[in-house]
């Protein structure tokens, strides 16, 4: 963010005043000048009209006539241009208030992800704008509605319902990311790890995250945690940064270990199945979005948490206590939750039961 506590004059008067005030003094008309420096007289009426600025040749040719260092002029120069340039930034950041008024901004705030401003719109819109790193809303709506910047963002979020919230919880986690280093992505390593994510899944210690995220950054894979914001109800995502990182997103949305480890391996099931072109948002509905890949996603986190075979076996067993659950998940290599969560799901496990097996998430 801009330096805090910063000073910018409500006024600042063209160089071109003070050359008029100059040359008043000396008692020499705009002709006389042009003459003494070898400029065109309409160049030079030009500036003292404020329709034109000093250039550092100028300055160097003004020195030597009015015995006024260039540097003084080119300091006044830069600070005029400095003035005019934030007065069209402030017609920038009008415009955008609407925009800005359309996201979550108190929560946004709450969060840490927006710095805390004044009351007026104008603030609180050029926050939003460095927060996307973007100089305008119409630069946004480039990006996030018609694709101008199809290498980085491949999905149009013009026709979903919530596309402010939505872009604002993606660009948090493009940030967060940014802070952490992967190695290059490795597809045989990532795959070579699952079964070591699968028993982390299974143990579930309490610095699992850290584990998880240190085991795919290890292979190029970047995971971060990014709380929901209203009316952005997203699991999870899966983008791919460039061609050596790819970035999941999870909100741990319900809280619930069982949800949590199924949508990481859907995630990862997006980045091994699929291709680099794709972004993919759970649990949102989108008309371009492919529901075969969803499938195949789904179909591979099923496969690492606890796979139709196991399921069947499991429901077999007639009376099922919470220590029959916990044999199974020793058995399988899964957590005790993931098995309750999966029964309890598709409806053959009573929501009341093994409720106190299911570990709550805490990020």
């Amino acid at each position: 963010m801009p330096t805090k506590n910063q000073y910018f004059p409500q006024s600042v008067p063209h160089p071109g005043e003070t050359l008029a005030e100059k040359l008043e003094e000396m008692n020499m008309g705009p002709k006389e000048f042009a003459i003494r420096t070898g400029k065109p007289e309409k160049t030079i009426t030009a500036i003292l009209k404020a329709e034109s600025g000093i250039t550092p040749d100028m300055a160097v040719v003004f020195e030597t006539v009015l015995n006024i260092p260039a540097y003084f002029w080119l300091n006044n120069q830069r600070i005029y241009d400095e003035y005019k340039a934030r007065e069209k930034r402030q017609a920038v950041l009008r415009e955008a208030a609407v925009w800005a008024s359309a996201f979550p901004l108190a929560d946004m705030l709450k969060k840490g992800w927006l710095p805390a401003t004044g009351n007026s719109m104008e603030e609180k819109a050029g926050a939003l704008l460095h927060f996307f790193g973007i100089a305008s809303h119409i630069a946004w709506e480039n990006y996030y509605f018609n694709q101008q910047l199809k290498v980085a963002f491949r999905i149009s979020l013009a026709h979903s319902k919530e596309p402010y919230a939505v872009s604002a919880w993606l660009r948090k986690g493009e940030l967060q990311a940014a802070e952490l280093h992967a190695n290059p992505y490795n597809e045989k390593k990532f795959k070579d790890a699952l079964p070591k994510l699968k028993t982390l899944m299974a143990q579930h210690p309490d610095d699992f995250f850290i584990q998880l995220q240190r085991v795919c950054l290890s292979v190029g894979v970047k995971v971060v945690y990014t709380p929901c914001l209203p009316k952005a109800p997203i699991n999870g995502a899966t983008r791919w940064l460039n061609d050596d990182t790819a970035l999941i997103q999870l909100s741990c949305r319900y809280k619930r270990n069982d949800i949590f480890w199924f949508t990481f391996f859907h995630e990862a099931g997006h980045i091994l199945l699929h291709g680099k072109k794709d972004i993919f948002l759970e649990s949102m509905d989108y008309s371009d979005l492919d529901q075969q890949k969803e499938a195949e996603a789904n179909a591979f986190a099923v496969k690492w948490i606890l796979t139709e075979e196991q399921e069947t076996e499991i429901i077999q067993r007639i009376g099922m206590t919470d220590e029959d659950i916990i044999e199974f998940a020793r058995q399988f290599n899964t957590h005790p939750g993931v098995i309750v969560g999966r029964l309890q799901h598709k409806g053959l496990l009573h929501p009341s039961l093994g409720r106190n097996l299911i570990v709550s998430v805490k990020l």
